[in-house]
């Protein structure tokens, strides 16, 4: 009885293996990873060679012309990582950070989003979201709409927990915090915010005039 399962299983077995190969199967396979590695290490290529644009374009010494053109660089960088990896959350970042250099906020702030949408997000560390939140809240006070302090809020709340190092990120959370004149929460995100850095000059700034 066992000697005829077990034979019964191993004709199944042979049978399967004919169909992949007569249609080819496995090397179909193997030639999907192998693209699938080829694209991945295009992606990383496209990506650090924006990165590096991103670096040059935030250089002091650069005019505003010279840093919105290595900007633009930049996110073609981004675009051309993004079409081989869309689930790329870093790809999405890059392209966020080289369109606020250039000025179009709102377009940055949808590449945020995207970043740390489900499609994207699990590919970030803790800390990497953790920035992408406090970028995301940065652009959206940066755009002076109303309605966007306590989405920002939110977004640097869950910041600073999953990277407390981010002294930007509590100051940020304090002028939040200052705007909806919750002054001793601000008061507490400033003292956060100088205690991690304490020659943030605009946390400093902004405590002093609180506590006159």
């Amino acid at each position: 009885m066992i000697f005829d399962l077990l034979l019964q299983a191993g004709l199944i077995l042979v049978g399967v293996f004919m169909f992949l190969a007569m249609h080819n199967i496995p090397q179909k396979f193997l030639s999907k990873l192998r693209y699938r590695n080829r694209a991945d290490l295009q992606a990383k290529r496209h990506f650090v060679l924006g990165a590096q644009l991103i670096a040059q374009a935030r250089s002091p010494s650069n005019s505003r012309s010279t840093a919105t053109s290595l900007a633009k660089q930049a996110e073609e960088e981004a675009n051309k990582a993004i079409s081989l990896d869309p689930k790329d959350a870093a790809s999405h970042i890059l392209k966020a950070l080289s369109l606020d250099l250039q000025g179009f906020r709102t377009s940055a702030l949808e590449s945020i989003n995207v970043a740390l949408s489900p499609l994207a997000v699990k590919s970030l560390s803790a800390s990497e979201k953790g920035d992408a939140l406090f970028k995301r809240a940065e652009l959206a006070m940066g755009m002076n709409r109303r309605g966007r302090v306590e989405p920002a809020i939110q977004d640097l709340t869950e910041a600073v927990k999953l990277n407390k190092d981010n002294a930007k990120a509590f100051c940020l959370l304090g002028e939040c915090y200052e705007a909806k004149k919750m002054i001793e929460e601000a008061k507490e995100a400033y003292e956060e915010a100088l205690r991690l850095q304490p020659e943030l000059a605009s946390a400093k700034e902004k405590l002093d005039r609180l506590r006159s």
